[in-house]
């Protein structure tokens, strides 16, 4: 990074850039791009560019400075003190180790456990960073000895764990290897059991159920060991079993996740987002499958993310494949047989249409729907001119059946326009319906109140006191108590619900004699406020010390802030009495006649008086109505 005034700018970790947006302010200890957005502390930093979790953060900023936090594991009297989440957090933590004390170190886990994952190809190594485990043939195994150390039936049963059974507690993945679930930050939240036993009745697998901190939807297995490897190679192999997963982690693809046999949802996409806008779907033989699963890389195209595919031989999978090949064959198969989803999905489809030119047109409006899901324009225009070639339709036809259906999908939103009046998170993007109501909003004024008390909060500013024997002196305040007791006297209420809030916590604070800075609001566990926070703060121009230096006079904010601060406080009230005024006036439109007429002409004629003047006396400005 280089040096721009009091800032440092350079490169954007987050996005591709040839012009530096980043900025970060040491003296404020905030980053923002002023490209992609991103913006926040120290700790959101690490959260966003090493993918850590808010507790992580902190503890790899603990261990950089040489700093201590107290962590202890709970007793099983203080699990009964804890809410019902963590309690399901530290229960699952209990059986993972249950599972694979089973797996290490009895008998029946060794000689059947234990020979089957090695008859499968995977190293002891593996077996240990997956932490898969056994579950033993006994059916009360687990639940009576989670019993036994005061774990309650409740959670056993919340948890998937344990089922009841004629009235006794009985586990669920009883004779089988265990496959524990991780979130990206490594918390066990379900387990997978597969079964050993060639009972046909049998299903092969089974599945913690959804619970308070298990949600199918939100998950894939495998994200916590590979969340590095999908940053750093700017790829995710997508997959569908476990034994998928790890068979291809043991060949070196540490890049891989799973969905688990379900379908893949927004959320999952949404993770996988999180470290890169590649995905790679790899996928077996099965043709019914691979159809099935289009719905998923429809969702994938439409949040902008490049899809590759790789499609196996038949009767081979991944697993099958990973324990056939040496690694770098695998590699090189994968590298090779990858193949953009979209001609993927063309080349499969033509297969079918067996010349049939009916089932050839379905084919050709399936595949530009696909397309037109995709965000950027001039990939979409790449992509009709490929499958143009590969269809051998005329270009010029699918793409005006292209432009049909963004033009369908423009008209409904137009349609909608409170959904298209939502504003992105720090964007000043404006629609045509926007503009009127953002001209007539306290936005920029609301804005203003919370910007000087984040920055300027704990600072003082000397304001003159009447005395009881009305003598004038002048005393020193802060300038949070100045700024809020001067609204709260006025009965103002902050339009801004995350305006609102912020001032309510300044508010509750001083109440405790006590007065936030900014840290305190940008290490929020409340991340839109933690954002807003730098966002409010923030600007790209600070007063360059050349100024200085040269002798040209220049009066910063710090030695105008009383000025600035009542300049702020008058504009808000007299921003509050244009829109009362308003109010008013319409109500008169609509009480010619009645009896409440006299009443609304004088509230108006007040409210005039009042508005009129503070912007003359105050703000120094006419206000002409």
């Amino acid at each position: 990074m280089k040096r721009r005034g009091v800032n440092l700018i350079g490169l954007c970790p987050f996005h591709n850039e040839k012009t530096p947006s980043f900025t970060v302010s040491p003296v404020k200890g905030i980053y923002k791009c002023f490209g992609c957005g991103k913006a926040g502390n120290s700790v959101n930093f690490l959260m966003e560019h090493e993918h850590f979790t808010y507790p992580e953060a902190l503890r790899y900023l603990a261990a950089k400075y040489g700093l201590e936090i107290e962590e202890k594991e709970p007793t099983p009297e203080e699990i009964k003190e804890a809410g019902e989440r963590e309690s399901l957090f530290i229960l699952n933590q209990f059986a993972l180790q249950f599972f694979i004390h089973c797996l290490w170190e009895t008998t029946e886990g060794k000689s059947i456990g234990l020979s089957y994952l090695k008859e499968r190809g995977i190293r002891e190594d593996t077996i240990r960073k997956f932490q898969l485990g056994y579950s033993p043939d006994h059916r009360y195994a687990f639940s009576d000895h989670a019993l036994l150390h005061g774990y309650k039936q409740e959670y056993l049963l919340k948890s998937g764990l344990g089922l009841e059974r004629e009235g006794r507690l009985v586990d669920r993945f009883h004779s089988r290897i265990i496959f524990p679930v991780h979130t990206a930050s490594g918390r066990v939240i379900g387990f997978g059991g597969r079964t050993l036993s060639a009972d046909k009745n049998q299903p092969k697998y089974v599945n913690s159920p959804e619970s308070e901190i298990y949600n199918k939807s939100k998950t894939l297995y495998g994200i916590y060991f590979a969340k590095n490897g999908i940053a750093s190679q700017n790829n995710c192999c997508l997959v569908e079993g476990y034994m998928d997963v790890i068979a291809l982690f043991q060949s070196g693809i540490e890049n891989t996740v799973a969905s688990s046999g379900t379908s893949l949802t927004q959320d999952q996409i949404r993770m996988i987002q999180r470290y890169t806008s590649n995905i790679t779907i790899l996928y077996d033989g099965d043709p019914a499958g691979i159809k099935a699963s289009f719905r998923g890389t429809d969702m994938i195209l439409e949040q902008g993310l490049n899809v590759r595919v790789v499609l196996f031989p038949d009767g081979e999978d991944p697993d099958s494949y990973a324990r056939k090949h040496h690694p770098d064959e695998l590699n090189h198969f994968i590298t090779r047989e990858a193949l953009n989803f979209i001609l993927f999905k063309t080349r499969l489809g033509l297969e079918e249409t067996q010349n049939d030119p009916i089932r050839k047109a379905a084919l050709i409006n399936d595949i530009v729907h696909s397309i037109s899901l995709i965000p950027d324009i001039i990939t979409r225009s790449l992509y009709i001119k490929e499958c143009a070639s590969v269809l051998s339709a005329d270009e010029q036809v699918l793409m005006m059946s292209l432009n049909k259906i963004l033009r369908n999908k423009y008209k409904k939103l137009q349609a909608k326009p409170e959904e298209s009046a939502v504003l992105p998170y720090g964007g000043d993007q404006k629609t045509p319906h926007q503009i009127d109501l953002i001209q007539d909003s306290e936005e920029p004024q609301e804005r203003e109140i919370i910007r000087l008390l984040l920055l300027y909060g704990n600072e003082t500013v000397r304001v003159k006191k009447i005395t009881a024997d009305k003598e004038e002196s002048e005393v020193s305040v802060s300038v949070a108590d100045y700024m809020i007791y001067d609204i709260l006297n006025d009965n103002i209420a902050f339009t801004n619900p995350l305006y609102q809030q912020i001032f309510g916590e300044f508010t509750n604070r001083i109440e405790a004699d006590e007065i936030p800075d900014r840290s305190f609001f940008l290490s929020s566990p409340d991340e839109t406020i933690a954002r807003s926070t730098v966002d409010i703060i923030f600007t790209p121009y600070e007063l360059s010390e050349n100024w200085r230096k040269n002798n040209i006079p220049v009066e910063t904010e710090e030695e105008n802030l009383h000025e600035i601060i009542d300049h702020a406080l008058l504009s808000f009230k007299a921003k509050k009495l244009d829109q009362m005024i308003s109010a008013i006036q319409k109500e008169l439109l609509a009480a010619r006649g009645k009896d409440n007429e006299t009443a609304l002409v004088q509230q108006l004629k007040a409210l005039k008086e009042r508005s009129n003047l503070i912007n003359k006396q105050g703000l120094g400005r006419v206000v002409i109505r």
